[in-house]
C-alpha cells in the first residue's frame, strides 16, 4: 500500500485514534516508509507509542478542541491525508431503534452530534490545511446503512439517518473543495463489519469471512485512499473500492 499520488514524505492525521479502526490505521501508517508524521487525536490521549506519532486530544462535541487539533497538525506544514475514524452506534442509553416507538430526541441528538456534526466541524477546520500543490485526501468513516437507496430492512433510525447526513455533508464539502483546492479529494469510507466494540453486539449473524479484524480493515481503507482520484470526490466507497449508492 503505497501512496503514489500523494506528496512524500506524507503527513497524516487520524481522528479517533483510540478506537479499534483508528488505532489500526495509526499502526498501519507508522509502518509505511512514505509516512513521515502521524497526528493521532482522540477524546483521551492516544494509547500508541511510536516515534512518528504525535498525540493530542480532540472532542467532537467541542469545536475549540477541533480547531486546536487542526492548528497543531498543520503547524509544520500542509496535510496530505486526514482520516476521521469516528462513529457512534451504541452507548449507555443509546441503542439502535427497532420500532418508531423507540425514537428519542436526546438519543437522536447524540447520534447526529457524533456521526454528522462533529465530522462536519472537523472538515471546517482541517480542510483548509490540506496540501494544494499535490493531491490530498480527507476521508470519514461512514456506513452502508447510511445509504437511502440500500435501506431495505428499516430500523436503526438514528444511526442510519446520521450517517446519511454525513454522506450528504461529504458530498457538499467535496463540491466546494473542488473549487477551493482542485487536487484534493473528500470521500466517505465504509470499512465493512469490523471486530470492534461498535459492532460486537451485532456480530452474531455475520459470517466469519465477512468479519474483519481492525488491522485488515485499516489496510483495506488505506489501499482505497492510495487509489483515490478527483473523480471519486463526494462518493462513499466500500473497503474494496466499490461505490455505495446514495
Amino acid at each position: 500500500m503505497d501512496f503514489p499520488r500523494l506528496h512524500q514524505p506524507l503527513r497524516a492525521v487520524v481522528v479517533g485514534a483510540n478506537g479499534g479502526i483508528g488505532h489500526a490505521l495509526c499502526e498501519a501508517l507508522a509502518e509505511r516508509p512514505q509516512v513521515a508524521q502521524i497526528y493521532a487525536f482522540s477524546r483521551q490521549p492516544p494509547r500508541i507509542d511510536h516515534p512518528k506519532l504525535i498525540g493530542g486530544v480532540l472532542e467532537l462535541a467541542d469545536e475549540s478542541s477541533i480547531s486546536a487539533a487542526a492548528s497543531l497538525a498543520a503547524a509544520d506544514g500542509p496535510l496530505d491525508l486526514v482520516i476521521l475514524a469516528t462513529g457512534l452506534l451504541h452507548a449507555a442509553g443509546v441503542a439502535p431503534e427497532k420500532r418508531w416507538e423507540s425514537l428519542d430526541a436526546a438519543v437522536l441528538s447524540q447520534l447526529f452530534l457524533s456521526n454528522s456534526i462533529g465530522p462536519a466541524l472537523c472538515a471546517k477546520h482541517f480542510l483548509p490545511h490540506l496540501r494544494q500543490d499535490t493531491p490530498s485526501v480527507f476521508a470519514a468513516l461512514s456506513a452502508r446503512v447510511g445509504s437511502i437507496g440500500d435501506n431495505r430492512s428499516g430500523g436503526w433510525y438514528g444511526y442510519r439517518a446520521s450517517k446519511a447526513a454525513l454522506n450528504m455533508l461529504l458530498r457538499t464539502l467535496a463540491l466546494e473543495l473542488a473549487r477551493r483546492n482542485p487536487k484534493a479529494v473528500c470521500v466517505g469510507l465504509h470499512p465493512g463489519t469490523v471486530d470492534t466494540p461498535l459492532s460486537r453486539p451485532f456480530q452474531t449473524r455475520v459470517p466469519s469471512a465477512q468479519l474483519f479484524t481492525p488491522a485488515r480493515a485499516a489496510q483495506a481503507l488505506l489501499t482505497v485512499c492510495a487509489q483515490l482520484e478527483t473523480r471519486h470526490s463526494g462518493q462513499v466507497l466500500a473497503w474494496d473500492g466499490s461505490p455505495i449508492i446514495p
